[in-house]
């Protein structure tokens, strides 16, 4: 059985004939298309508007791919925003330090060992 295919043009004939009060059946009937599929084809007109029937393919699966990715470089984008932030406070006490002359603390050599050999 070969599957046939539709033009975008003739899905949106097929649902502005429904639209405009023509019964499911006869418009099934006129143009040779399963009902189910004239459901269908009703369903993404109303939920995609102009976007419905874009092209061959499932156009839907690459746009939630998009809408995951664009959801990561948000993420992405928040956490270098935090970073930075945190690099920038760390500088700010950094720079506060050096100028009221407290050095960062060293290690000091434990008690009883002598600095120097000899």
């Amino acid at each position: 059985m070969i599957r046939r295919r539709f033009s975008r043009e003739y899905k949106l004939a097929a649902v502005g004939r429904l639209q405009a009060g023509e019964t499911m059946a006869a418009v099934s009937r006129d143009l040779e298309v399963h009902p189910s599929d004239l459901y269908r084809w009703r369903r993404e007109a109303e939920a995609h508007g102009a976007r419905a029937f874009s092209g061959p393919g499932r156009p839907r699966e690459e746009e939630a791919r998009v809408a995951q990715l664009e959801r990561k470089v948000g993420q992405q984008a928040l956490e270098i925003d935090f970073l930075k932030g945190c690099l920038q406070r760390g500088e700010e006490q950094r720079m506060l330090q050096a100028a009221i002359g407290n050095p960062r603390p060293t290690r000091k050599s434990k008690p009883g060992s002598s600095s120097g050999r000899g």
